[in-house]
């Protein structure tokens, strides 16, 4: 594998990290929004990553699933969004569950971006010992 190529797989995982991300982000900003009881709940995302088969090694999004939209029925008789038996619909997103996703993914953006840095640092150093 080439310096080149280490740049480049690299960059596919960047990739599905930051959308991995993007996701779990999208789904803490919604984690408190409130539906009426006749409306489906914000669905969670989830990213599907998979392996880049042939030439381009690597990895890509495969797609993105959602969750049910089903959500959690809450008690809140005060809400506007309140139906007459005084319920309003959540979303069923679990915060730690999400916040331990968060870091994972920033974790895995991280190390590739410093998979990046160091394919880099040894591109330089090999054209350094080409000026000697």
């Amino acid at each position: 594998m080439t310096i080149f190529g280490a740049i480049g797989i690299a960059s596919t995982g960047l990739t599905v990290h930051r959308k991995w991300l993007d996701a779990v982000s999208d789904n803490l900003a919604n984690v408190s929004t409130v539906r009426s009881t006749s409306e489906e709940a914000f669905k969670q995302k989830y990213v599907i990553a998979a392996e880049t088969a042939g030439e381009n090694q690597g990895v890509h999004v495969a797609g993105t699933l959602e969750g049910s939209g089903e959500g959690r029925l809450v008690y809140e008789p005060d809400h506007p969004l309140a139906d007459e038996q005084g319920y309003v619909r959540y979303p069923d997103v679990d915060m730690s569950s999400q916040m331990t996703q968060l870091i994972m993914a920033q974790r895995g953006y991280q190390a590739n971006a410093a998979v990046v840095d160091r394919a880099k640092e040894t591109y330089q150093a090999a054209l350094q010992i080409g000026r000697i």
